[in-house]
């Protein structure tokens, strides 16, 4: 989720194996306006300003979303799940042996890199729609629970392939990035990681004992 987080892309600028700047306009918008939502919310973030960071001609915004900021919002609230969807495999793959408490250290771990790099200017896009526009902008709204959706569900998944039991899986996978989202928003606010390393500790021996009890 390094330098810009599981919704973004890594110190490099790379987004799942591709530069940035080698993509289209239309991606490179989706993109940015992920990056900017992720830290200055949705209200504060204009398609001015996303155009700019993308490098795309102003034109093409209302051509690439006819449906204008409300359209790109949701767009990068949806690539943003999709993304934190993706990591869950490259999180797996990065471990010796896979738990369910190795799993979510590395949810953890790429925010504690994050904020110890670069600060702790940049959270959760999805979350920061969900608080600014779920009672305002319906359709946001279902796309930010579509896109938690898209994150919850590999993470349900690789705790039942490690051995949880499938009633629990999605459960755990819904109190595991709960309490990401929490340890973030505390984590910003202290500007500090100590939140994000206590549920990683807290919380890493009870997702290893449900796997035990299906033993």
């Amino acid at each position: 989720m390094g330098g810009v987080s599981f919704e973004g892309a890594d110190a490099a600028g790379t987004v799942v194996g591709m530069a940035v700047s080698e993509r289209g306009p239309r991606e490179r918008m989706v993109f940015s306006a992920a990056q900017l939502i992720r830290r200055e919310g949705v209200a504060a973030t204009g398609m001015r300003e996303v155009a700019a960071h993308a490098s795309a001609p102003r034109g093409s915004l209302q051509h690439y979303f006819p449906g204008g900021k409300e359209q790109l919002v949701n767009e990068a609230v949806g690539w943003a799940g999709r993304y934190a969807g993706n990591r869950v495999a490259r999180f797996l793959a990065a471990l010796p042996e896979p738990t369910p408490s190795g799993l979510f250290a590395e949810m953890v771990r790429q925010w504690t890199d994050e904020y110890e790099a670069v600060g702790f200017a940049g959270g959760c896009p999805v979350a920061a729609a969900t608080v600014d526009c779920a009672e305002s902008t319906e359709s946001t709204r279902e796309a930010a629970a579509a896109a938690f959706a898209t994150w919850t569900g590999p993470v349900g998944r690789a705790l039942a392939e490690m051995g949880v039991p499938e009633e629990r899986s999605a459960g755990l996978a819904t109190l595991m990035i709960s309490a990401l989202e929490g340890a973030i928003l505390m984590a910003r606010a202290e500007r500090d990681v100590r939140p994000l390393t206590t549920v990683s500790r807290e919380l890493g021996p009870m997702l290893d004992a449900a796997v035990s009890k299906a033993d």
